[in-house]
């Protein structure tokens, strides 16, 4: 048995997340973790809210809430929101957590002593119209890189380039606008990660398997223009981990909180903390500590391109700068952008369809399927209604749920709800068998390469490739003039049911366990043997007609839906 530990970047909580974000993290590393848990591997799959920083105060203050308090509510809600779209994850953390806070500072305690942590005064923006310095995130203004107009003080979503709010042009405060901004003294603590470069980069370069989009992110932060820089740890803030080197305080940084994207990684090593003091699991150091057991592991890590950076430089200078046996990460699987519609999602505009709103027009499985087999791997995609719609409608109404529809109910019509006996299979099941057991081959192989379109596309071939065989084999006409033979047909038909349920769990979940249930299976193991897993249903073994799966999508529901979410206010 592998034991596998998967991570998807920590959502920030400052508001619910659109479908961009969650086919770019959490979907496909869910996905993943299904998948390897269906192969009978262990698997512990964690995720968190990132609680800490200038996006949870912001947010909590257009609230009018105290930040703990907002950032508890808004971390039920996206648990909840987890929750709807069935996001298996064995424990769903905070980055505010006490664990994340005595490791944070448990790390810092041991980059100090390894001499990786310097002290630094510096200036910094400091706005008298808020009366206090602003962090980096407090800052926006255009890129001066690609001309972005909205690139914050610490990075440029749009080109990823590396930032400081002196490199902005016309910078103003994101909490009164003002621009009006002055530089001044103030102290912080720099990640010397210049110092580790070379030890970064020989790690980088044997990782010959990643994908190029997560490597040529880091290697462009290697070795562009100066190179890795160290790196500010710090900031002034109220709300965050308090800086302390370890369980001590450290003189000079009263009143200031480690920077966010410093504490929010070490969260993934806390939240398999928080899930052993949940109740949920027991010893948490196999899975990250190599002297007690992570060396067997393999950890992959699911995220948005905007979020490589950090987790290919930053986090692993945290683990390597510690000198302490943490487990690194083995596979880094990163995303391009979702688009919608020709534009960008945009929260303050009302322009796309957010994840609360996906669950309250349609079931978690619809939105899964499409967003997995548009997958943004090798470029940008685009949500289109257009799109969905036709997808919805041909693959899953009626690929998958036709099938079922038909086998289901013929059998229930001419042999009852139980398997029929009789016939034997011939040469059309033996060509099916082998052209599934092919077909399940590059499956599994994509799956286990993380190619989740390709993989998506293999699977909607298994499910046609039951519809190509049934219409062929026309049971409803043989039935006229060989009953045993319809009744062959029939049962490796539902057998293909019960192996569609199986293969389909990881992208459908839902559908997945409405087709157990119909068939009263305790389990779903996953097919050794296609030929043998086509033969699982014994004949006289009941079985209930599932109510239609998957309904199609109108024209009508289409346009209404493409016109409420546009962000147009009329």
């Amino acid at each position: 048995m592998a034991r596998h530990l998967i991570t998807s970047a920590i959502p920030y909580i400052n508001g619910i997340k659109h479908l961009g974000n969650l086919v770019g993290s959490q979907l496909p590393a869910d996905v993943y973790a299904r998948f390897q848990r269906g192969r009978g591997n262990e698997v512990l799959f964690l995720c968190a809210t990132d609680e800490h920083g200038t996006p949870a105060e912001l947010a909590a203050a257009k609230a009018g809430k105290p930040v703990a308090e907002y950032c508890a509510e808004m971390h039920e809600v996206q648990a909840r929101i987890a929750e709807g779209f069935r996001l298996s994850f064995d424990h769903f953390g905070r980055s505010s957590s006490e664990r994340n806070k005595a490791l944070t500072q448990h790390f810092a305690g041991r980059l100090a002593e390894t001499g990786l942590i310097r002290e630094v005064s510096e200036t910094q923006m400091y706005s008298a119209a808020d009366g206090r310095f602003l962090p980096d995130r407090y800052i926006e203004g255009t890129c001066p890189n690609c001309g972005f107009e909205s690139a914050r003080g610490d990075q440029c979503d749009n080109c990823t380039k590396q930032l400081d709010p002196v490199d902005l042009i016309n910078p103003h405060s994101t909490i009164s606008g003002s621009t009006e901004l002055e530089m001044r003294q103030t102290k912080h603590l720099y990640l010397c990660q210049s110092t580790l470069k070379d030890q970064i980069d020989d790690w980088i370069e044997s990782k010959s398997d990643w994908p190029v989009l997560t490597t040529s992110i880091a290697k462009k932060w290697l070795h562009d223009g100066d190179g890795l820089q160290d790196r500010g740890i710090t900031r002034d803030l109220d709300w965050g981990v308090p800086v302390k080197r370890g369980t001590e305080d450290w003189p000079g940084m009263e009143g200031k909180v480690f920077y966010v994207w410093f504490d929010a990684p070490i969260e993934y090593i806390a939240c398999a903390q928080e899930w052993v003091d949940a109740g949920k699991g027991a010893d948490w150091e196999r899975w990250w500590r190599t002297d007690k057991g992570a060396d067997e592991v393999t950890y992959t890590q699911f995220m948005g391109k905007d979020n490589v950076p950090f987790h290919t430089l930053t986090f692993p200078a945290t683990i390597i700068g510690s000198g302490e046996p943490w487990k690194m990460v083995d596979y880094i699987k990163s995303f391009n952008y979702l688009n919608y519609e020709g534009g960008q999602f945009s929260t303050s505009r009302g322009r796309g369809v957010f994840m609360d709103q996906a669950l309250s027009i349609l079931p978690p499985d619809y939105w899964r399927w499409w967003l997995l087999s548009h997958a943004p791997e090798s470029s940008d995609a685009e949500f289109t209604w257009e799109n969905f719609q036709a997808s919805v409608n041909k693959d899953l109404a009626d690929v998958l749920g036709n099938f079922v529809s038909r086998v289901t109910k013929f059998c229930r019509s001419k042999f009852g709800e139980t398997v029929p006996e009789g016939g034997s299979y011939g040469p059309a099941e033996e060509a099916l068998i082998a052209d599934i057991t092919s077909r399940l081959a590059r499956y599994e192989a994509n799956m286990e390469a993380m190619e989740v379109r390709k993989s998506a596309q293999e699977l909607r071939g298994i499910w046609a490739a039951g519809n190509e065989y049934l219409q062929s084999a026309a049971p409803w006409t043989a039935y006229k003039e060989d009953p045993d033979r319809a009744a062959a047909i029939i049962r490796l038909s539902l057998n293909l049911i019960r192996l569609y349920a199986s293969l389909s769990a990881p992208f459908i979940p839902d559908c997945s366990a409405t087709l157990q249930e119909a068939f009263g299976l305790e389990s779903l193991d996953w097919p050794q043997d296609v030929a043998a897993s086509l033969a699982a249903l014994q004949p006289g073994m009941a079985f209930s007609v599932p109510e239609n799966l998957f309904r199609k999508i109108t024209d009508d529901e289409r346009d209404a839906w493409q016109e409420k979410f546009s962000g147009i206010r009329s």
